[in-house]
């Protein structure tokens, strides 16, 4: 009998990366309200891609299993914040947010030297993500113009994680879309 062939968790944790990144600076642009960054942070950012990270760990993938649970939980605790300010039981301000960030940026820091081992596509994907929370943290801390900056650079991060789930998901159908090599070899 045929091992039964698992889908791949990082396809959804991906994208839920991805499209609620996209979203956010959307809204950090002005284009949008924080209705659907809501949904989406609880739902798909959060929830789903807390499941992909959970999935990444029965395969023995440490960094999936890290990064999708990881920010799956970043992107709950973020709309958490947004329902506690919403509705004035816990207010969290630039400085609180900005604190927040900060050690997100930490956590990244950390992200994106495991990325630099795993292949170029997903190592630049980390260095935008890393670049997008700097500019975050300075917008919190005294230089609000750089959240338009922080979006543009995100936009790009939520292109790249796309762009790493094609590469994903179109295998299955025996389209390569490459991704590249390792920026250090282990």
């Amino acid at each position: 009998m045929a091992e039964q062939k698992l889908g791949n968790p990082a396809a959804v944790g991906l994208g839920g990366f991805a499209l609620t990144t996209m979203i956010l600076q959307f809204h950090n642009l002005g284009w949008i309200g924080v209705g659907p960054i809501l949904a989406c942070g609880l739902l798909y950012g959060g929830l789903a891609q807390l499941i992909a990270g959970l999935q990444e760990m029965k395969t023995g993938n440490n960094f999936g299993y890290s990064a999708f649970t990881s920010y799956g939980a970043f992107w709950i605790c973020l709309g958490v914040i947004f329902l506690l300010n919403h509705f004035n039981i816990y207010k969290s301000g630039r400085v609180e947010v900005g604190a927040f960030l900060v050690v997100w940026t930490i956590y990244t820091a950390i992200m994106f030297v495991g990325s630099m081992r795993t292949n170029n596509a997903l190592a630049w994907t980390f260095l935008t993500l890393l670049a997008g929370f700097i500019f975050l943290d300075l917008a919190h801390f005294g230089f609000p113009s750089m959240t338009k900056v922080a979006a543009i650079d995100l936009i790009v991060c939520a292109s790249l994680a796309w762009y790493i789930m094609a590469h994903v998901v179109l295998a299955d159908f025996g389209v390569n879309v490459p991704v590249g090599k390792p920026w250090i070899k282990s």
